[in-house]
């Protein structure tokens, strides 16, 4: 079976940058439904569209079709005195943009009494090389279709 709308695919993915350097790998295959679902960049659909289980695939994709360009407004430096105790690098607390909306912020360092978010995903920025190898393609279930992504195995579970 081919990679098409309404497909459910199984892949494994490398992520580096231009210069070769791995930034991420699957340790385990992933599930994603195929055909405009938002269930991964417009980007490696296009990349994965046709293609068949065993087949490998590269792109490469610059920060807007990637993982967005940075936004700095969505950088803070926030009094530690007003984080609950705990705050550690590495995680992320929920804040608000300058616009009053929801958004989740990682803590990037806590340099004295101050703590250094970035609301940016970690990969944003970056012009970014995605291998693929295509490791399953079936058909989408019906409530798959309903809810807009992968039950089961490598995908969601309710």
């Amino acid at each position: 079976m081919k990679v098409a709308k309404d497909t459910v695919v199984t892949i494994t993915y490398k992520v580096a940058d231009l210069a070769g350097r791995l930034l991420e790998q699957s340790k385990e295959p992933i599930a994603y439904l195929h055909g405009g679902y938002d269930n991964t960049l417009p980007g490696i659909e296009k990349a994965l569209d046709g293609k068949e289980s065993g087949d490998q695939v590269s792109v490469e994709l610059q920060p807007a079709d990637a993982f967005g360009v940075r936004d700095e407004s969505l950088v803070r430096v926030i009094p530690k005195a007003e984080f609950p105790p705990g705050v550690k690098v590495g995680g992320q607390l929920e804040g608000v943009t300058d616009g009053g909306q929801p958004h989740v912020f990682h803590v990037m360092k806590i340099k004295g009494p101050e703590v250094h978010l970035d609301g940016n995903h970690p990969l944003a920025g970056k012009a970014l090389k995605f291998v693929l190898k295509v490791t399953g393609v079936r058909a989408a279930l019906p409530e798959e279709l309903e809810h807009r992504h992968v039950h089961g195995e490598h995908g969601h579970h309710h």
